[in-house]
């Protein structure tokens, strides 16, 4: 008898054991489930089951209102833990940031698997396209736009840019999530994103060296873009054109002569040949100069260390002025030779000619050091 009373007892208390486990208190913060079972003009009131009763009342309501109003009573909701209990007794929830939380955490799980999501457009900045998913602030930056859709406008005029982005505004795009921080309220969209994948695939069949055929889409400050016929597993180009890979020109790559605008050497609509120079993850970088016979190549046949030659100045920059040789052979003449940025720019002016002795001639790295010589030197030379 004793030994059943004893197996009743530790029943009764692994019994009780288990309720407490399961009537644990909720956390501040935490997001709980429960079932409207009160609506009154500025509050409403939600059973939480075994752990008591909630309210969502007061600043909660009014932020959660829009909401509210398409709920009734019996409605299953989740809500946050704002406070254990107010003066009445009640434990104080939060719709709107239970949605809010909830919200981001169904965008971290769409990040993750890389899903699609179908987004509406609803303005635009100098920087990208604005959205709204779920209720949160979401952003496009241009640099995240499909190939197709990035604005290409000459010279980089940020009002123009603005304006074509702006054609956008109440159209939808298939994107993705780029990356999300729900402490900052950052939420950075891509259209390029879901390309990624299927146009590093195709790059598996082009190698550095590759010389391809196609043309120029489009002109920027800082280059040209150029679309070019995707090549297939077998090495052959899509003819019909349904497949098109399109890389950058650097302007740095558009010619061996130093170029100020990219429409100096190539037009919209051209069709040229390029060579690529670099592929990586689903970007190609193309060179047009690497085509071009280098002017660097004989350069020590026409120019010699300690010549003189005439040279005109095309630009000022930090390290000196930068001396027109050949419309394709620049040198440069040191900050040094002056001393200060300000001494070097009261005896050179930009466009004027003058007469410079070489002091260093490397092919190679297609650089050439120059010295002014002052008048000084050259009655000195008479």
């Amino acid at each position: 008898m004793e030994d059943l009373l004893e197996k009743n007892n530790l029943l009764q208390k692994k019994s009780s054991l288990q309720q407490e486990i399961q009537i644990k208190p909720p956390r501040v913060g935490e997001i709980i489930e429960g079932k409207i079972i009160g609506l009154k003009r500025a509050a409403v009131y939600v059973d939480l089951g075994p752990i008591g009763a909630g309210i969502i009342y007061g600043r909660e309501f009014y932020n959660a209102k829009d909401i509210l109003k398409n709920l009734k009573i019996g409605d299953d909701i989740f809500v946050k833990v704002i406070d254990l209990e107010n003066e009445e007794g009640y434990i104080e929830l939060s719709l709107s940031q239970a949605g809010q939380e909830l919200s981001w955490e169904k965008l971290r799980q769409k990040k993750e698997t890389g899903e699609l999501i179908p987004v509406k457009i609803t303005g635009a900045n100098k920087g990208g396209l604005l959205a709204e998913i779920s209720g949160i602030s979401a952003f496009l930056p241009v640099s995240q736009l499909s190939a197709q859709n990035y604005p290409r406008v000459e010279g980089g005029d940020t009002n123009k840019i603005l304006k074509e982005l702006q054609k956008f505004i109440g159209t939808e795009m298939e994107l993705k999530i780029f990356d999300l921080d729900a402490r900052e309220g950052k939420l950075i969209l891509s259209e390029k994103a879901k390309e990624t994948e299927k146009i590093k695939e195709i790059l598996k069949n082009y190698k550095v060296g590759d010389i391809v055929e196609g043309e120029i889409t489009g002109l920027v400050d800082f280059g040209a873009f150029m679309k070019f016929p995707a090549r297939n597993a077998s090495g052959t180009d899509d003819a019909g054109g349904r497949e098109n890979l399109e890389g950058l020109i650097h302007i740095s790559e558009l010619d061996w002569s130093i170029v100020s605008d990219p429409a100096e050497i190539v037009k919209v609509g051209e069709k040229i040949k390029a060579k690529i120079i670099e592929i990586k993850d689903d970007r190609v970088s193309l060179s047009l100069k690497s085509l071009k016979k280098d002017p660097w190549q004989d350069v020590e046949t026409d120019y010699k260390k300690g010549s003189r030659i005439s040279g005109k100045v095309t630009k000022f920059n930090p390290f000196g002025a930068f001396v027109q040789i050949t419309p394709k052979i620049q040198g440069l003449c040191h900050i040094s030779e002056f001393g200060t940025r300000t001494k070097m720019e009261e005896i050179l002016k930009i466009g004027d000619t003058y007469e410079f002795e070489i002091l260093e001639i490397q092919p190679v790295e297609h650089r050439m050091s120059l010295k002014l010589v002052e008048k000084k030197e050259k009655e000195e030379k008479k």
